[in-house]
């Protein structure tokens, strides 16, 4: 025979309707979780690089850097007019060499020694000229020194200051691993103690009447403790999150394997009781949604709910079906009233009636 479902209808609805109050009770804490973790890390001031260099070295060291850059680029200024000035004189000299290597192709072709005087003069002139070059080529030369000794000074500055920013940023990783250490415990602080509630309430009263503000609150905990703590984990290595999941792993297995054990000891001991007080204990509900599930209301093993052979339980003896007294019809054990007649059930705990046909 068809078991029938162990809730009414409108009971189905009401259920499914706390559900949604323990979802939104839940949304609602990890709302509220969420803020007050989030602002955990302001707490801890903000540090930066600047919190941990040597400021009795590494001011004067920018200040020369500022000076050398200033330097430098006076340099560059100044080397740029020298080139300027250099090219002009050089192109001067280019030009006058030209005309006097003309002159001289002119004097040599017309053989004329009266054109010595001039030919003294324009080489005084031409060697002006190449002087001007050479001082042009000279004031180069220096620009480009005093722009070569301030880029040094200011490599060398430069260098310097690097090696003050490096170990400052050494510095300021450890203490960010300190305030990342401390902002985890101010999560766990937070945190732990609401997977302590929650696991408590689950062991409790995660069947009381309040069971959805149990449920939204083990949610909670569950977000809390999986989204809000653990990522923010300090890895060092890895070594401390795989610890901290060994260590984790064994305590919940090592629960489930005592609460396992327990479970079979109680269930044997509760099998060895007379039907009478098991059947007193399981309560009608439960009894029902284990039938509907295919198993023993007492022992949960699988039973053939089909077979019309199958009165009682073939693994712990349990009554399984009976026999209406009005109608002699074939009915669950556990029903209050037959489904053929419609007639009430013998008291319960008086075990299953079986009635000549």
């Amino acid at each position: 025979m068809a078991v029938s479902k162990s809730l009414r209808l409108s009971e189905k609805w009401f259920n499914r309707g706390l559900w949604v109050v323990a979802v939104v009770f839940a949304g609602f804490l990890i709302g509220l979780g969420g803020v007050v973790v989030g602002d955990l890390p302001r707490v801890e001031r903000q540090l930066s690089r600047e919190d941990f260099i040597d400021s009795r070295q590494a001011a004067p060291a920018r200040a020369a850097i500022g000076q050398a850059a200033v330097r430098s680029k006076d340099a560059q200024t100044r080397l740029d007019q020298a080139s300027l000035g250099l090219a002009a004189a050089q192109h001067a000299y280019d030009e006058g060499r030209d005309t006097f290597d003309n002159w001289v192709a002119t004097r040599r072709a017309t053989g004329q020694s009266t054109q010595d005087a001039e030919l003294v003069r324009r080489t005084r002139a031409l060697d002006d000229l190449k002087n001007n070059v050479g001082v042009a080529q000279r004031a180069v030369d220096a620009q480009n020194q005093a722009r070569l000794d301030a880029e040094q000074a200011r490599q060398a500055q430069q260098a310097r200051l690097d090696t003050l920013e490096s170990e400052a940023e050494a510095r300021l990783d450890a203490a960010d691993r300190r305030v990342t250490l401390r902002v985890f415990l101010y999560r766990l602080a937070v945190t732990l103690p609401l997977l302590i509630v929650a696991g408590w309430l689950f062991v409790r009263q995660r069947k009381s009447p309040w069971w959805p503000f149990v449920w939204g609150f083990i949610f909670f905990a569950l977000y809390a403790f999986f989204v809000e703590l653990v990522p923010y984990l300090p890895s060092y290595g890895g070594y401390v999150r795989y610890i901290v999941g060994i260590v984790v792993t064994m305590l919940v297995g090592g629960y489930t394997i005592v609460a396992l054990n327990r479970y079979l000891a109680q269930q044997k001991l509760i099998e060895a009781q007379p039907d009478r007080i098991r059947r007193d204990e399981l309560g009608y509900d439960m009894a029902l949604a284990r039938l509907a599930k295919g198993v023993c209301p007492g022992c949960e093993r699988p039973v053939d709910l089909k077979d019309a052979a199958v009165d009682f339980c073939p693994h712990c003896g349990i009554g399984l079906f009976d026999h209406c007294g009005s109608c002699t019809a074939r009915k669950s054990a556990f029903s209050p009233f037959c489904p053929t007649c419609g007639a009430a059930a013998k008291a319960a705990g008086t075990g299953p009636q079986t009635v000549a046909v």
